[in-house]
């Protein structure tokens, strides 16, 4: 008969406050290439097939549980109220863990490690029967890390920095605070851990010490890359684990065919897909869910958040397009700016200094120059004309423009919203459109042109010059 296979829960730490960030927002929740940290350990148990997670709120937690529930639904937010360590607070969650057969305990700052890392710790746990699997690795400074001590019987015990020995303070091999757990084991030494120690705290570290003192197997697990582990603590430690995820994400995309020109100035976010055959040009940075469909070109210092573009799209930079659907075969810019719910269907074009807000453009509809188009609909192979500008906002609410089909929009003509022009119609430039315009119609709305005879002589002015007192 076949085994059952064995449960594993995911415990991620995420109560901390993060002095040394000098910021009132919690340190898992401090921006990482546009996500929290918290983003990447969770992401990496996800692409590790561990499905049974819970994230540890405690300082600002109502914060913490905000973006688990909004952004990781399915994952269970469980309270430390009050942060009296790591021991504590695997503690406060064994209601929650003791229903899994294994607890992977991950820190909530640690977002470099990999989803390899993670099944290879746990693999040896489950293949090795281990009461406890825990990862070490390697530091040039390990000043701040517990450390990994190996007894002389083949046991292990940790040591935290502040009740470490001038000797223990010598190793480099450091514990990087990611265990497995067999549950039945924890939940044998979890009630005997004591705060006697330098910051009075609970450590999770002693349950290594008291598992083995039970006999229990401790198995350590190196990890040869450090960096993977190394926890996010301050300012600088952010910037140096945003180098890292940058040179990854962009490595990443390049083996999968990007043609990236300048890898040094190109910014990619961890949930962006890029199709292979697309080419950024210097500068380019591409955020939050976007997709760049093949074929795709975007042109140098482009920012691009939220936008999802068809095949054979082109942007020419620098633009800034955001919230935004980008059809195939479309072309923008450059400084062009679209956001907040853009939608170009195929072969639209948006050209120089251009803005779209919360709008739609049909196929084949171009405005190329010095437009706003803003909570409007315009229909397939309408030409908008240089100026043009909906008048979308009221003092109180925001209206709406409808322009259909094989519509031509004269130069500078305002449309004072609510309005709609009708299909083939035409606007004369200049106009000032404030009522709706039928099907293949005609606006015209300006005042007629009036020339004064002998204006220059009446103000003054003279040909060469201004006129004389005398003349």
């Amino acid at each position: 008969m076949r085994e059952r296979p064995q449960s594993v829960g995911v415990l991620i730490l995420a109560a901390g406050k993060g002095i040394r960030m000098r910021s009132d927002k919690p340190k898992v929740l401090q921006p990482l290439l546009e996500e929290p940290v918290l983003y990447y350990p969770l992401k990496a148990a996800s692409e590790a097939g561990m499905r049974n997670i819970a994230v540890l709120a405690g300082y600002r937690g109502e914060l913490v549980e905000e973006y688990v529930k909004r952004d990781w639904p399915g994952t269970e937010v469980i309270w430390q109220r009050d942060q009296l360590g790591t021991g504590h607070a695997v503690k406060s969650a064994q209601g929650w863990w003791k229903r899994y057969d294994n607890l992977l305990v991950l820190s909530g700052d640690v977002p470099l490690v990999r989803h390899e890392t993670l099944l290879s710790l746990r693999d040896e746990h489950i293949a090795s029967s281990s009461a406890c699997a825990l990862m070490s690795f390697i530091a040039d400074d390990p000043a701040g890390y517990g450390r990994l001590v190996r007894l002389a019987d083949g046991g292990v015990r940790i040591v935290e920095q502040s009740d470490a020995t001038e000797e223990e303070l010598l190793i480099q091999e450091i514990n990087a605070g990611v265990y497995l757990f067999n549950t039945a084991a924890l939940s044998g030494v979890i009630d005997k851990l004591t705060n006697d120690n330098e910051l009075g705290e609970y450590y999770l570290t002693d349950t290594v010490q008291l598992i083995d003192d039970t006999e229990g197997d401790i198995r350590v697990v190196f990890c040869g890359d450090p960096e993977e582990l190394v926890g996010v603590n301050t300012p600088n430690d952010l910037a140096r684990a945003s180098a890292v995820l940058r040179k990854r994400i962009l490595n990443s995309h390049m083996e999968n065919g990007l043609k990236c020109m300048d890898p040094s100035t190109t910014w990619i976010g961890p949930r962006a897909r890029i199709a292979p055959d697309v080419i950024f040009e210097p500068g380019v940075q591409l955020w939050g869910k976007s997709s760049i469909g093949n074929g795709c070109k975007v042109g140098a210092w482009s920012t691009l958040r939220d936008v999802s573009m068809g095949e054979g799209a082109r942007v020419y930079g620098p633009s800034v397009i955001s919230d935004s659907e980008i059809g195939g075969n479309t072309e923008i810019g450059p400084f062009a700016f679209l956001r907040m719910g853009v939608k170009m269907e195929t072969g639209a074009r948006v050209g120089r200094f251009v803005e779209v807000k919360n709008s739609t453009l049909g196929e084949g509809v171009k405005a190329l120059h010095l437009s706003y188009l803003g909570d409007s609909s315009v229909g397939r192979n309408t030409n908008i004309g240089a100026g043009t500008i909906t008048c979308n906002y009221d003092g109180a609410r925001k209206n709406v423009t409808s322009i259909g089909d094989d519509c031509f929009v004269g130069s500078d003509t305002m449309f004072v919203a609510p309005v709609k022009m009708g299909d083939k119609a035409t606007t004369a430039a200049g106009s000032v459109i404030t009522k709706d315009i039928p099907d293949g119609s005609l606006g015209i709305a300006r005042e007629r042109q009036t020339n004064v005879d002998g204006w220059n002589e009446r103000k003054g002015i003279v040909s060469g010059g201004v006129k004389k007192a005398g003349d």
